[in-house]
C-alpha cells in the first residue's frame, strides 16, 4: 500500500466536505490527513486528502470522487512531481541550558519560536512529514514535549500542471 495525495476542487458550500468524507467512511477507506480551505475564488474550495491503498483501491476512490456533484476536479498529486508541505506547532517544557539546545534545534530545522514563557517554548515548523517527525524525535532527546499540533498535508503540482475549474 502506498501513500496517495489527492487534491480536489469543490464547491464551497455547506455539506460538500462532509459528503466527500462520507464517501470515504461508507466504503471503509482511511483518511490519514485532510485539509480544506477556500481558494482565490470564494465559491470554490481546495481539499487535500492523504490516503493509502493498493492501486486498484486508489483508482476506485478517484472514480467515486469524480461522481460527486460537489466535486469539480480531482487530481492525484502523487501520480507526478508535486510539492508537499505541512505545519506543526510544538510546545516544549525546558529550562536552563536545555533552552539553548532547543533554540539550536529550531535553527537547524529552520523553525521559529513563536511564544516563550519562563518554562515553555512554542515552536512553529514547516516542511514535509519526514522533517516534522525528525524534529519531534530530536526534541524528545532534549526536553519534555507538552503538545504537538499538525496542520495536515497541503500539496500542489510542480510546473505547468494545475488544478483549476
Amino acid at each position: 500500500m502506498s501513500k496517495t495525495v489527492i487534491s480536489l476542487l469543490i464547491e464551497n458550500e455547506a455539506g460538500a466536505s462532509s459528503r466527500i468524507v462520507g464517501l470515504f467512511s461508507q466504503r471503509g477507506y482511511n483518511i490519514e490527513s485532510l485539509t480544506v480551505a477556500a481558494t482565490q475564488d470564494p465559491s470554490l474550495s481546495r481539499m487535500t486528502i492523504v490516503t493509502s491503498g493498493e492501486p486498484r483501491v486508489i483508482e476506485q476512490i478517484m472514480k467515486q470522487l469524480n461522481k460527486l456533484i460537489d466535486v469539480l476536479k480531482v487530481l492525484e498529486l502523487t501520480a507526478s512531481d508535486y510539492i508537499e508541505q505541512e505545519m506543526s506547532l510544538v510546545k516544549v517544557a525546558c529550562t536552563g541550558v536545555k533552552r539553548d539546545e532547543v533554540c539550536r534545534l529550531v535553527d537547524i530545522f529552520n523553525g521559529k519560536i513563536i511564544d516563550a514563557t519562563p518554562k515553555i517554548y512554542t515552536v512553529r515548523i514547516f516542511g514535509d512529514g519526514n522533517k516534522l517527525d525528525a524534529f519531534v524525535e530530536q526534541l524528545e532527546h532534549t526536553c519534555e514535549i507538552v503538545e504537538v499540533v499538525r496542520s495536515g498535508v497541503i500539496g500542489i503540482s510542480r510546473g505547468e500542471r494545475a488544478l483549476k475549474a
